[in-house]
């Protein structure tokens, strides 16, 4: 056990999704894995572990933003040995091209500042998805036939922004959406030589003001949930 995580060893797989929501971590357990286990509830960050094609992976809840991840990665790999990380969670769409439903392959995640800024000072680290996985997860979207892109996003520390100009200028760079994890996830994964990939939902749009309603979600988001597993256990 850990601070934050009451898993005895052994009940972590090396392979952990990682949504924001505990809930959507139950939902995503009690769809996609065979004899899926409670085993962390500290806290209601709730975590499962279960087989996908034979595989042990765990869905484990992170939280809403990078300090609270940060948390869950750190001890998911030191105390628990979890080798690849993927997070499964949705995000704002910044581009015309990228639809409301569509996913998005996160390649890079920029940032303003996350909890690994005090490690670098005044060194502007780039943290990037692992090769081998972003490349799975591109070929099981294609394979599925679902809408999707490639490209760099935008890990907001605050969810309630009032920087229009800053939006404007990361639209115009080509940035495909914003969420709260993925550079800390990233960071975290270069520090320990873990793989890690965000795989992302788009349910809403800062452009067109498109949302998904609530009750449509988890069926948009299974697409997302399929994408992470088969990267996760592609032979590459």
């Amino acid at each position: 056990m850990t601070v934050h995580i009451g898993a005895e060893k052994g009940e972590i797989a090396e392979t952990v999704l990682m949504p924001g929501d505990p809930y959507r971590a139950k939902w995503a357990a009690e769809t996609f894995l065979t004899d899926a286990k409670l085993v962390n509830e500290v806290r209601g960050m709730l975590g499962f572990t279960g087989t996908w094609n034979g595989h042990k992976v765990t869905i484990q809840g992170s939280g809403m933003g990078m300090p609270s991840l940060s948390i869950y990665v750190n001890e998911l790999i030191r105390d628990y040995g979890a080798k690849t990380l993927i997070r499964i969670g949705s995000c704002g769409g910044m581009q015309e091209k990228v639809k409301v439903r569509d996913v998005i392959i996160a390649m890079t995640a920029s940032t303003i500042n996350s909890p690994s800024s005090g490690i670098f000072k005044e060194f502007n680290f780039a943290p990037a998805a692992d090769w081998s996985l972003l490349q799975a997860a591109v070929t099981a979207a294609e394979a599925k036939g679902t809408p999707t892109h490639v490209g760099g996003i935008y890990s907001s520390d605050v969810f309630y922004d009032e920087r229009p100009d800053l939006n404007e200028q990361m639209t115009r760079h080509g940035i495909l959406g914003v969420e709260m994890e993925a550079a800390e996830l990233y960071t975290l994964a270069a520090r320990y030589g873990c793989q890690a990939l965000a795989v992302l939902t788009v349910s809403d749009h800062l452009q067109t003001g498109e949302a998904l309603p609530s009750e449509e979600r988890e069926r948009s988001f299974g697409d997302m949930v399929e994408i992470a597993l088969s990267a996760a256990f592609s032979e590459r």
